[in-house]
């Protein structure tokens, strides 16, 4: 009897950890508010799925005109299909971007500025989790995650100040906490899985540092800048992995929330309204957060600011 008893305590036990982490790390709150965004332009780097997908749908659903900046045309013709559909917005539009190749990023940004009068909202959403060089001779996850957005911002800054107020929201990760800004390093291609992964992991602390100088630089034009934690999510990020990592961490993909859940933060940082004080912040779960403390150092934000604008040419 009372073996019993201790075995119905220790599943009881184990069925509410099993309710704790799903409700921490899969569930996740929603973005409640009911803000339109009619007459706006919404536009979002690697929307074609995803969290970008999901919050894609989202935003049309709102009346946005929408913008999915990709580098697969095939792949991206097929998300503005299941987007329209899905929001009934027929205002979802194609742009063909490849954020490894900055002289796409260059021709993108002047196609842009030339066919579309605004730009409400700016989401640098895309990102890669793979070891490689770039065309420019950058590591890949470095440019397409930090260096290539950063060059994005920088050509629509001035469309995004003449559409005030307008905001820009950085996805990041909290994959941040393992990242390091080593300036000898950073930008240099890595090889194999493990590699990669600290190269991700500082291109995410790069998305942190790169919203915080931002918000600096931006003070008084009313545009406002959010970084965002998206949580752990079901994406195709992984996608080039190799078989074992599925194989060794697969049972961590029920601990994973679905692309709509993970969205939800995003979506917040773009619509909500009375949270232009918090420029620059870090956000995760439908609110402000603290990031980890290599995230909130302001000489090392400037000097990755400056360091950026080296590498671009942007220095004058």
């Amino acid at each position: 009897m009372e073996a019993a008893g201790t075995l119905a305590a220790g599943a009881a036990l184990l069925l509410g950890l099993c309710a704790l982490l799903y409700y921490k790390l899969v569930a996740g709150p929603r973005c409640r508010n009911t803000v339109s965004l009619r007459g706006k332009t919404v536009l979002i780097t690697g929307a074609n799925t995803g969290i970008g997908k999901a919050t894609a749908v989202d935003l049309a659903r709102r009346g946005a005109r929408v913008i999915l900046a990709c580098r697969d045309k095939a792949r991206g013709e097929s998300a503005v299909c299941d987007i329209r559909r899905e929001s009934g917005n027929s205002e979802v539009i194609l742009m063909i971007l490849d954020l490894a190749n900055l002289n796409s990023v260059q021709a993108f940004a002047q196609t842009f500025l030339k066919s579309e009068p605004r730009l409400d909202i700016l989401i640098n959403n895309a990102g890669v989790f793979k070891a490689g060089q770039t065309a420019d001779g950058f590591d890949l996850a470095f440019q397409v995650n930090h260096l290539g957005h950063f060059l994005l911002t920088h050509l629509l800054l001035d469309r995004l100040k003449h559409c005030a107020p307008s905001r820009v929201i950085i996805l990041a990760s909290s994959m941040h906490s393992f990242g390091k800004i080593d300036f000898r390093k950073i930008y240099k291609p890595a090889e194999g899985i493990w590699q990669a992964t600290k190269s991700y992991c500082n291109s995410k602390l790069a998305n942190i540092l790169h919203a915080r100088e931002l918000a600096n630089k931006l003070e008084g034009t009313n545009v406002t800048c959010y970084v965002v934690d998206p949580g752990s999510v079901r994406t195709e990020l992984g996608r080039s992995f190799p078989w074992w990592v599925f194989r060794v961490f697969g049972f961590m993909k029920l601990f994973r929330r679905d692309c709509n859940t993970g969205a939800q933060t995003t979506i917040y940082c773009a619509t909500e309204e009375g949270i232009e004080r918090l420029s620059g912040r870090y956000f995760a779960d439908c609110r402000p957060k603290v990031p980890w403390p290599q995230a909130c150092d302001d000489h090392m934000a400037k000097k990755l600011w400056e360091f950026s604008e080296s590498l671009l040419g942007l220095t004058t």
